[in-house]
């Protein structure tokens, strides 16, 4: 079965036999059948599609999708061209500014990181409009949690950047030494300057890369 036309497709193979994984995908269609759901069902895995396996240098786990009209499209954190960017993303951008330097962009379009080999991932890959969290406990954790699973098998070293405690919690999972973890509070307004503003996950992040003789990733979102 082809979901991402890479090589997420052989490594996740398994899961896609699964009962869990079966009676998911059955729910998320009928979801979109009679709901409004974010993303549109076309991008749901486009931050496996954008990120093959063999690329991941970085993972930064978000929660849910956005679920708000026109906001999601299938990558954590990231919103399209041309929508307002919410108030974690610029807090995200405060502080790669203040840690690596450049400047804050006009636009929250992230799908840059992912071509550097960042991947974007939600715990949870769909929502209803205007209700967050409305698709926790469908069986999302369980597919993204073996995502996490196969990537801590990988031998080449990954950083983890789990922000809030939602993503911290999948530190249980990530035992593998030659990885890093990188973990503060969650971006958005309510807990950004309890930890998140001053982390220097970005400057961490590509020195740990450097130093493994890796790209450093460009974190300069360009203006549209």
């Amino acid at each position: 079965m082809n979901f991402f036309n890479n090589d997420w497709d052989n490594v996740l193979e398994e899961e896609f036999e699964k009962p869990y994984f079966k009676s998911l995908m059955k729910k998320v269609d009928d979801a979109y059948n009679t709901k409004t759901v974010y993303p549109e069902k076309r991008r749901v895995f486009s931050a496996l599609k954008l990120t093959p396996y063999q690329n991941v240098k970085v993972v930064i786990l978000g929660q849910d999708p956005y679920h708000e009209p026109g906001q999601a499209h299938g990558i954590s954190f990231s919103v399209a061209p041309g929508v307002k960017i919410p108030p974690s993303l610029v807090n995200i951008y405060k502080e790669i500014a203040d840690d690596v330097g450049g400047y804050i962009p006009n636009n929250g379009y992230l799908v840059k990181w992912c071509k550097q080999g960042v991947l974007m991932l939600n715990t949870v890959l769909t929502v209803q409009r205007g209700l967050a969290n409305s698709h926790k406990g469908w069986g999302w954790e369980t597919f993204t949690d073996e995502i996490i699973k196969k990537l801590n098998n990988r031998q080449e070293p990954i950083v983890f950047i789990l922000w809030g405690r939602n993503a911290i919690s999948k530190t249980k999972f990530i035992t593998n030494k030659n990885h890093l973890v990188l973990q503060t509070v969650h971006p958005s307004p309510l807990s950004a300057y309890a930890g998140f503003f001053g982390c220097k996950h970005f400057s961490k992040t590509n020195k740990f890369l450097k130093d493994i003789g890796q790209k450093e990733i460009d974190w300069q979102i360009e203006n549209v």
